[in-house]
């Protein structure tokens, strides 16, 4: 093949907006988000010969007890990491908030993955919608941080639309030619609920007319551990708390693998939870797209008149970058957004049992505890970093007993990459 040839192999996912007419190309309509994705990041046949060369780094044929890790450039090279975001991040659902935060009409919030803006919002009607954060004038971002809208009034021209996305008002607009309004209303993503969470699919073509059906979603989005994550009280029943996010100076996978070791650095990083949890019960199960690890806490813990962890933790790693942990009466989630090669930020969500959440002295007990946990990761995870981009490091090996979901992990990031 050709090098012409074998860069034209690339051209039609990801350029085809250079053969759409003027007005298909403001057409909310007839635009596929495909056809959105910026060119100047994902157009670049360099970076998409040079990210695919180093995916072929990776074996995922190869047994654990001989396989080899991804090699130190997926970490740090900023052309693999804008690679990666178009083909594990702009495509399948993904977690980005939770209910709490459009629990009432008119409720909305806002967020970046990657480098798409987004909006979701709770309409009039209760009905929940989810839209590129994008005027349709001059791309000014229409919305920040979250709260109550009747409409979005854009910031920058004052174009206003409602909370289903309509265009409801353009101003100063006068003489403008071939102009139709219901060309320029918002962008659509789709969005969907599951329990607490809520789920945006940024690879689906124009937009839904009725609502997604939550059991086909999570089947979609969780496979066959839909039903087990569902029964070991991940769900709604759970009354919500805070918010606390981290700013981490390392590669978002980097959390994930320190996430997914199986408890391997926990007695050697995080001592005081060691001492409340029986590391050799530690069991860990795959699924399609999700592993579950699960381990008991210490007898010796679960008498004392404090007890955060209960009797069995459950920390369930949904691909790519979404994690839940249950234990005692807590429920946490770590929702892990790249912000670049090296760097990402991880949000926490808490919630708790209902009949706690009066009682401030377990809350904020239990929530120093983790907070000290969070940091000690932080720590680990920057050192990390610092050792993949040291010329030192090239790839490692993996621990058979217990790495088995990082090395899922690291497979199904290779089955999206390669093809």
């Amino acid at each position: 093949m050709s090098m012409t040839m074998l860069l034209n192999s690339f051209v039609p996912r990801q350029i085809s907006i250079l053969n759409v007419s003027n007005k298909n190309r403001c057409s909310n309509r007839i635009f596929p988000f495909c056809c959105l994705r910026n060119p100047t990041v994902v157009s670049s046949s360099y970076v998409s010969l040079h990210a695919q060369r180093l995916v072929r780094h990776f074996d995922p044929t190869i047994p654990l007890e001989k396989a080899i890790t991804p090699p130190a450039s997926w970490y740090t090279d900023p052309s693999f990491f804008e690679f990666e975001l178009d083909r594990v991040f702009y495509s399948g659902w993904q977690a980005v908030g939770c209910t709490e935060q459009i629990k009432d009409p008119h409720d909305f919030f806002t967020g970046r993955l990657g480098h798409v803006e987004f909006v979701v919002c709770r309409d009039e009607n209760g009905k929940v919608h989810a839209f590129h954060n994008v005027c349709r004038h001059h791309a000014s971002l229409l919305a920040s941080g979250s709260g109550q809208k009747s409409c979005f009034v854009c910031p920058y021209h004052g174009w206003t639309y409602g909370l289903n996305g309509a265009l409801l008002k353009a101003t100063r607009i006068a003489g403008v030619r071939d102009f139709n309004e219901n060309d320029f209303g918002l962008i659509p993503i789709e969005v969907a609920i599951w329990g607490p969470f809520v789920l945006l699919n940024l690879n689906k073509e124009g937009f839904p007319q009725t609502e997604v059906d939550s059991h086909h979603v999570g089947r979609e989005w969780l496979g066959s551990s839909a039903d087990i994550l569902s029964t070991s009280g991940i769900d709604s029943s759970l009354s919500y708390l805070c918010r606390r996010g981290y700013t981490i100076d390392c590669n978002w996978k980097v959390f994930c693998d320190n996430y997914l070791d199986g408890g391997y650095h926990v007695p050697y990083a995080h001592k005081g939870l060691a001492s409340g949890l029986q590391l050799d019960s530690y069991s860990i199960t795959t699924f399609e797209r999700v592993s579950i690890q699960s381990c008991e806490s210490s007898s010796a813990k679960r008498n004392e008149s404090y007890d955060r962890l209960g009797k069995n933790a459950i920390y369930a790693f949904v691909y790519p970058n979404f994690m839940i942990n249950r234990y005692g009466p807590w429920m946490d989630t770590n929702l892990v957004l790249p912000l670049g090669h090296n760097k990402c930020r991880v949000v926490f969500d808490y919630y708790l049992e209902h009949s706690l959440k009066d009682d401030t002295d377990f809350i904020d007990r239990s929530l120093q505890d983790s907070e000290k946990v969070q940091i000690e990761d932080i720590v680990l995870c920057e050192n990390v970093q610092k050792g993949l981009e040291s010329p030192a490091y090239s790839v490692g090996r993996y621990a058979p007993t217990i790495e088995q979901a990082m090395h899922h992990f690291h497979c199904l990031l290779h089955e999206n990459l390669a093809h």
